[in-house]
């Protein structure tokens, strides 16, 4: 009898992430191993009422860069084959250079915001992976967004949180002060005229 030595499977590189149909933009890579992004229509719903929020006051105080679900992100020290894709992100503008937002790639500057809405496929411990990685790399502030309980957890890098509910206004201490959105309007649905 004879054994069959077979080579362990070769780890992908954020490079060969890029090499995939449409950049890979489904996945994420976490060691290596392509992992398939859970996405559900109202999670992409809530992902860009945030972001017009947040693009809206950003704009307006020209305080810097907000980036849409999607965008990814090489910027992990401890994984150097990880890349993540936030649902949105915010970037102060001193952080961020146009130089670096044309150059092709991941970006390698974590966000200072990040913005992780929950779909009905994510599992717990995943969700709580992801906002230890951001926080790691250097984010000072990760919002988990739960659409189905109309609930925003705050996470700080100072190792705070804060629960906001549907009669709360949420802020972005200590990335964005000035920041306020009544929280209901983060999950308002639309609806036909005059309803």
């Amino acid at each position: 009898m004879s054994a069959t030595l077979t080579a362990p499977p070769r780890k992908l590189t954020p490079d060969d992430l890029l090499r995939l149909p449409d950049r890979g933009k489904w996945f994420e890579l976490v060691n290596g191993e392509l992992k398939e992004l859970n996405v559900s229509t109202l999670s992409s719903f809530t992902a860009g009422l945030i972001y017009f929020f947040l693009q809206a006051h950003v704009t307006s105080h020209r305080l810097g860069w907000v980036f849409p679900e999607g965008t990814s992100y090489h910027c992990f020290p401890d994984d150097p084959n990880r890349v993540r894709r936030a649902d949105t992100a915010f970037h102060v503008l001193a952080r961020l250079t146009p130089d670096r937002v044309a150059a092709e790639g991941h970006l390698t500057v974590a966000p200072d915001l990040v913005v992780e809405v929950i779909s009905p496929n994510d599992l717990a411990d995943e969700v709580n992976a992801k906002r230890i990685e951001w926080l790691a790399a250097g984010a000072n502030l990760v919002w988990v967004v739960h659409p189905l309980q109309q609930t925003v957890h705050a996470y700080r890098a100072d190792g705070t949180v804060r629960l906001f509910g549907p009669a709360d206004a949420l802020t972005a201490e200590p990335v964005l002060p000035d920041f306020r959105v009544p929280v209901a309007d983060l999950f308002r649905l639309p609806t036909s005229p005059g309803a």
